[in-house]
Parts: structure tokens; C-alpha cells; sequence
């Protein structure tokens, strides 16, 4: 071997110690590079994936504060109507009709309730009113067919003057202030205390329902 070779040896050993070195360092540069990719490729997706949700979220229909829902409508306060009401006449023999204001009612059966209302309020001078003193209305139903059931207070009998004549005003005051204003109506029931009766005081018969 000449020194020649000895040096061509020496440094073939040099270049041949130096690789390992340097494919160690490409490695993990590489693997670095890598990482840093793949992390910004998640990195912006997430981006992408949160900017969409932001988009359809903002895309949303929102209620409007200008623009509230309209209110259910509501009767007007005080609204009133006229109806034709039956008071004794000044002789005492007969009902006679008298046109008066009376409170608008909403549906068929509140109107008919403002009426027997109005009908047992006092009437105004100098007509007398036919129905005992203390009468209320209890209730009021009408059906179908037009038959109106009116429940009346005890009073209506337990305060009766009594007598046939009187007997007639007083059911057909009721009777009459119904079927006068509500076409539909086309007979009424009395009723006392939420019973049927058959008479108020003792002469006219009530166990069927009265027409005008």
C-alpha cells in the first residue's frame, strides 16, 4: 500500500463517517417539515369549519323588534247598542216596549245576557218594572235550535206579588225583551235557582217553554 493509498483510505473514511451525520439531520428535518404541514393543514380547516358555522349562524332569520305580533282584537270598551225593553204600562194592564241603550255583547249568548241584564235593572220613569225586586240573572243558555233557558234568582218567585195578571207581566217581560231583539230566539224557559218550576207564583205554567 503506498501513502497515496493510505490517504485515499483516510479520507474515504472521513466522507465515509460524515453520511450517517448528515442523514440524521435530513431525517428530522424532514420530519419537522412534515409536522408543521400537517398542522397547518388542521389548523385551517378548523378555521374553514368555524367560519361556516359563524356564516349560517349570522344567516338565521332573527324575530324583529319592529315588527311585534298584532294583539288579538278586543271589544271596544263601552260599547253599547239599543235594544227594546218591556215595562207595566201606567195602567197597570199590559207590558209596553221602551227602546233603551244596553251593553254590546260579544257572541250570540252575551248578548242575550246584557239584555235579561238590562231587562232586570230599574226601569227609568215613570214606567214600573214587572220583575220582583232582588231578581238576578244566573245564567243564560240558548241551544241550537233557538230555545233560550234563562235561570233567574229566587227572588223572582220568593218576592212575587202573586195573582194571575202580574204573574203574566213578569214572564213575558222576559219573554218578550228575548225574542224582540233576537229573531233567533224562538221560545223561552224559565228557570228559578237553577230548577225547573212549574209555576213563579202559583198560576201561569212554566214546565214548557214560553214563545212571544
Amino acid at each position: 500500500m503506498t501513502p497515496h493509498d493510505g490517504e485515499r483510505e483516510g479520507v474515504r473514511g472521513e466522507h465515509e463517517g460524515a453520511h450517517p451525520e448528515r442523514e440524521g439531520f435530513s431525517r428530522a428535518s424532514i420530519r419537522m417539515i412534515a409536522i408543521s404541514v400537517l398542522a397547518a393543514l388542521v389548523t385551517a380547516v378548523i378555521t374553514a369549519w368555524l367560519t361556516i358555522a359563524v356564516r349560517r349562524r349570522s344567516d338565521r332569520p332573527r324575530p324583529s323588534a319592529a315588527t311585534p305580533a298584532a294583539a288579538p282584537a278586543q271589544p271596544q270598551a263601552g260599547r253599547r247598542i239599543k235594544a227594546r225593553l218591556f215595562y207595566v204600562s201606567m195602567d197597570g194592564t199590559k207590558l209596553t216596549g221602551v227602546d233603551r241603550e244596553v251593553a254590546y255583547g260579544e257572541g250570540f249568548s252575551a248578548q242575550a245576557q246584557e239584555i235579561v241584564n238590562e231587562q232586570l235593572t230599574p226601569p227609568p220613569a215613570p214606567y214600573v218594572s214587572a220583575i220582583p225586586p232582588g231578581t238576578t240573572l244566573r245564567a243564560i243558555y240558548v241551544n241550537g235550535k233557538g230555545e233560550a233557558f234563562v235561570d233567574l234568582s229566587r227572588e223572582v218567585s220568593a218576592a212575587h206579588t202573586g195573582g194571575t195578571d202580574d204573574e203574566l207581566l213578569t214572564i213575558y217581560a222576559i219573554v218578550n225583551a228575548l225574542t224582540a231583539n233576537l229573531p233567533a230566539v224562538t221560545s223561552v224557559q224559565l228557570l228559578v235557582d237553577g230548577k225547573e218550576v212549574d209555576t213563579l207564583a202559583g198560576h201561569i205554567d212554566l214546565r214548557l217553554p214560553l214563545v212571544e
